[in-house]
C-alpha cells in the first residue's frame, strides 16, 4: 500500500459503557481505539425529506492500513465530521488494507 494516497488523519472510535459501582451502567461515550492515516472517497449521496426537512446523506469508503480489531459498531472521525461504519471490507489475502464502508449525515 502506498503511504501517499494516505492523507487524511482519522480516529477509529468505540463505544463504551461506563459502570459505576453505586449505581449500575450509565450512559457511555465514544473513546479513541486508534489514530491513523486514510483516504476518503465519497461513493454517494442522497437528500430527502423528511417530517418537513432536508435531510442529506452521505456514503462514503475509507481505506486504511490494515486492522483487525475494527467492527461495524464503531465509528470514524474526520475533523468534526463523523462516519458510521456500515461495513468492514478486509484484505485477507495481503493484510495491507481494509475499506470501512461509512455513512455520515442524516439517520433512518
Amino acid at each position: 500500500m502506498q503511504a501517499g494516497k494516505l492523507t487524511r488523519r482519522i480516529e477509529i472510535q468505540r463505544f463504551t459503557q461506563v459502570m459505576d459501582p453505586k449505581y449500575g451502567p450509565q450512559p457511555g461515550a465514544w473513546e479513541t481505539l486508534a489514530r491513523v492515516w486514510a483516504s476518503i472517497a465519497h461513493l454517494s449521496g442522497l437528500e430527502t425529506v423528511k417530517q418537513g426537512m432536508a435531510l442529506a446523506t452521505v456514503q462514503a469508503s475509507i481505506r486504511a492500513r490494515y486492522r483487525s480489531d475494527v467492527n461495524s459498531t464503531m465509528r470514524v472521525l474526520h475533523g468534526a465530521k463523523a462516519y458510521d461504519i456500515n461495513a468492514v471490507l478486509l484484505d485477507e489475502q495481503n493484510r495491507e488494507f481494509m475499506d470501512l464502508i461509512c455513512t455520515t449525515g442524516a439517520t433512518q
